[in-house]
């Protein structure tokens, strides 16, 4: 099995939104981070590949498996965190490991104790009064505890202070270390994904833009900026898009090294996965 997620022209409409032909794969043994600004797709299209909505696509393979037949043995080898949780509010960890250990046959009560342990979370307290971290941790906890083989993640440490959120990306990454489990983890924490991620993908109103090693992107990616002047001496082949601002140009570049001998003297600066979604998004070509 070459990929843990192989999507192909993965389709859905709502008024207003569509998600437009997605394709997407996660590499067995990497974490690939799915990022966009609120609204471009990334929860739709991970409640798509899970079957929780309806959608079209001319395939969605998860472990080698095709969602449209092995739905039932895909689930019981995936952990998944969403905003929205299926626990009841009024149940406490004790009742949660109960019902887990008649979901999962593969459900490690121990593990799953010894990650209440480790994040401190309340063993008697309900749900209800817990605070938004907690329950953040204890969806993550409780997606992990099965021992599944791939991870997919929205938003799981949205809530989280930083020394919470990271424990839960060290978790992450020792749950990889195998090379044989996958993560698809969707952010708006960019700085989160590029601690722990080894791919990035961007999708944007509905579109994959981008897709690409994290190392690639940071480190052969530039931002330039510069003047209104020296912006229009760039010729428009030679950059991927700008961001004009009151009073200069923010342009971003897919080779640094060859902005930078096309166009000697100018500064050219590594940039952030943040700054590379702005430009992005708010740019124009």
């Amino acid at each position: 099995m070459k990929n843990a997620i192989e999507i192909k022209k993965l389709s859905k409409k709502y008024d207003g939104f569509e998600l437009k032909g997605i394709d997407l794969e996660v590499p067995k043994g990497v974490i690939v981070g799915f990022i966009g600004e609120n609204g471009a797709g990334k929860t739709t299209t991970i409640k798509a590949m899970l079957n929780l909505i309806k959608s079209e696509a001319e395939k969605i393979e998860i472990l080698g498996m095709a969602l449209s037949m092995h739905e039932k043995e895909i689930k019981e080898e995936i952990g998944v965190v969403l905003d929205d949780s299926f626990l009841s509010e009024y149940m406490n960890l004790e009742d949660i490991n109960k019902v887990m250990s008649s979901v999962y046959k593969n459900w490690d009560e121990k593990l799953y104790f010894g990650y209440v342990e480790q994040f401190k979370l309340p063993r008697t307290k309900i749900l209800k009064d817990y605070s938004s971290g907690m329950k953040m941790k204890l969806k993550v906890i409780t997606a992990i505890s099965h021992h599944p083989r791939l991870l997919i993640l929205d938003e799981p440490t949205n809530g989280l202070d930083p020394v919470a959120r990271n424990e839960i990306l060290d978790l992450f990454q020792d749950f990889i270390q195998n090379e044989e489990n996958s993560i698809l983890v969707s952010s708006h924490i960019t700085t989160d994904l590029e601690h722990i991620a080894d791919y990035i993908v961007f999708i944007e109103n509905g579109e994959i833009v981008l897709s690409k090693e994290k190392d690639e992107l940071l480190e052969k990616y530039g931002v330039v900026r510069c003047s209104s002047e020296e912006f229009k001496r760039f010729q428009k082949t030679d950059y991927l898009k700008y961001k004009k601002n009151k009073y200069s140009y923010e342009v971003l570049v897919e080779d640094r090294n060859a902005f930078k001998k096309q166009y000697r003297g100018m500064v050219i600066d590594k940039p952030t996965l943040e700054e590379i979604m702005l430009i992005y998004v708010k740019g124009e070509k």
